[in-house]
């Protein structure tokens, strides 16, 4: 006999997505089909200049397990996941899982994070440098910066992380709760460091997953 599936939401903060609009919600599509559930919202604000919410919208009008969230007092990124973060919330879901858009981060891990989050862990952090993780289509200057910098995360904050800037990363709604009614310092990437720190004490667990660099044209904010 099969697992009940959870209440879980996914957060995606879309931002001139357009050119890889239609293959990510494609995989994501199907990755819900597998596990037979799972709602989708949607966050765009101002920063998206081409047609991101006016597809995310249409999507929303044919497939309701997708819900389009408009923030447009968004100032940043971080104010999108927080947004995405707070209407889960109030959807009332277990379980709450983090990822870009434009394929960046693979929906087909999503399953993996569900699991683990169930296995007693408040957290599953996305690590592309454990065994099993990659980054490709990026260059050898970006990866070193993304090591080095949870290297010097790990040193400063006495935290043990092999990943500390991965944005792909799932939690129980308690978590979330915390993570909401926290004053966040950070206005961009370095939101995932600080979130890290904040529950470093928390029952964690990192997993390995496959991070493309997207293109310039993808995910730029004003």
């Amino acid at each position: 006999m099969s697992s009940p599936v959870p209440d879980f939401a996914v957060i995606v903060p879309m931002a001139n997505e357009s050119p890889d609009f239609v293959p990510f919600v494609r995989v994501l599509s199907e990755t819900l089909d597998q596990i037979g559930g799972g709602t989708v919202y949607l966050v765009v604000d101002k920063a998206s200049r081409d047609d991101t919410l006016e597809l995310c919208q249409a999507l929303s009008d044919r497939d309701p397990r997708f819900v389009t969230v408009w923030e447009p007092a968004s100032r940043n990124v971080v104010d999108a996941y927080l947004a995405g973060f707070r209407r889960a919330l109030g959807g009332n879901h277990q379980l709450m899982i983090e990822m870009d858009a434009g394929l960046s981060h693979d929906p087909r891990a999503i399953p993996m994070f569900l699991r683990v989050l169930n296995e007693g862990n408040e957290c599953a952090f996305g690590s592309r440098f454990i065994n099993g993780g990659s980054i490709y289509d990026s260059t050898w200057q970006r990866t070193l910066l993304s090591r080095a910098g949870t290297h010097l995360s790990n040193i400063l904050l006495g935290t043990r992380y092999h990943d500390a800037t991965s944005g792909f990363q799932g939690f129980h709604a308690s978590i979330v709760t915390r993570i909401v009614g926290h004053r966040l310092l950070s206005e961009a990437h370095f939101y995932q460091t600080e979130l890290r720190y904040l529950l470093r004490n928390s029952r964690y667990i990192e997993v390995p997953i496959h991070y493309r660099a997207p293109s310039p044209s993808v995910s730029r904010r004003a």
